[in-house]
């Protein structure tokens, strides 16, 4: 199997009056590196494409890259440069890239002109995410592609911000990495979502369950369902009881906390999603955790309902 490291450059509408909302992003240019089963570069790819929908660059957008519209129109069309490029990655690799949104600006284009979705489920290697564990012991602490090639004294001899020379530097960042339970650190591409119950996605990790959902009408519906609801150990899957009960810790998630006598901690998140046609489906992680991490999830549960209950003190004063 080959790795098929994509970085893409994109473009949008200078105003929101003139968005298509079928493509809020236009890709300009597709860029990759590929790597055999050992990490070893095997090809470069690299391509401009031409735009039709948003033919003037956006003003940021025209600040951080290193061409204009004149090499812009030299490009070739989307649909012609996917087909190319998707012969070039041959027949067995997986996507890595920096971030999820290369994958799904890339599908959005796929779909506006109609081209042949991508498998599903998608799987792909978060290489940032993998990047912030490795380095940073925290998944969550996100750092530029530039930022990770300085910190690892990578030699910089061609300009970032062009989607071949970024996917080489990626490339070459994956390299260095440490490569110990890869298979495992696999993400899910949610641009495609489950569409049935059958469908429904369940991807068992080391230290934590995700399970996604098919849509629902509304998010009230979806927390009607219990296998949405029920808390289970992220090591055994057996049904535990909640130290912390579900509550909103912001405004497109859940939180809970249970415990399971045989493998500890285990916090549970709910995270939502829209869909096209206006319904929501869910992400639901099951993640192992230590009693620091459960001590700053219960001071966090307070903190919400405290500023709740002042906001509510408030409100029937001023009522």
């Amino acid at each position: 199997m080959n790795y098929i490291v994509l970085d893409l450059e994109w473009n949008q509408s200078s105003s929101s009056s003139g968005e298509n909302p079928r493509l809020p992003f236009e890709v300009i240019e597709i860029g990759a590196t590929k790597l055999d089963e050992h990490f070893n570069i095997l090809d470069q790819y690299g391509s401009i494409i031409k735009p039709r929908v948003y033919r003037r660059l956006q003003s940021r957008i025209r600040e951080i890259l290193n061409y204009d519209e004149t090499e812009l129109r030299s490009g070739r069309p989307f649909d012609v440069v996917y087909r190319e490029f998707k012969k070039w990655c041959g027949e067995d690799f997986i996507f890595c890239t920096w971030g999820p949104l290369d994958l799904t600006y890339l599908q959005q284009n796929m779909d506006f002109y109609y081209l042949k979705s991508l498998e599903f489920p998608l799987k792909f290697y978060n290489l940032q995410e993998i990047y912030a564990i490795n380095y940073y012991n925290d998944k969550y602490q996100m750092p530029s592609l530039e930022k990770a090639v300085t910190e690892l004294k990578l030699t910089i001899d061609e300009p970032f911000h062009c989607a071949k020379n970024d996917a080489y530097y990626t490339a070459v960042v994956f390299q260095k990495m440490k490569k110990k339970h890869l298979s495992d650190m696999y993400s899910i591409d949610y641009y495609h979502h489950p569409t049935s119950i059958e469908d429904e996605i369940t991807a068992k990790h080391l230290n934590y369950i995700e399970y996604i959902t098919r849509p629902f009408e509304n998010r009230m519906n979806a927390l009607d369902d219990k296998n949405i609801i029920t808390m289970r150990c992220y090591k055994c899957n057996r049904k535990i009881t909640k130290k912390i009960k579900w509550f909103v810790n912001n405004s497109s998630t859940h939180v809970c906390v249970g415990k399971c006598w045989s493998h500890g901690l285990t916090c549970g998140k709910l995270r939502f999603k829209s869909t096209s046609d206006g319904n929501v489906f869910v992400i639901k992680t099951a993640e192992k955790i230590n009693k620091k991490d459960y001590e700053r999830i219960r001071t966090r549960q307070s903190e919400l309902q405290k500023k709740r209950r002042e906001k509510r003190r408030q409100k029937k004063i001023a009522g």
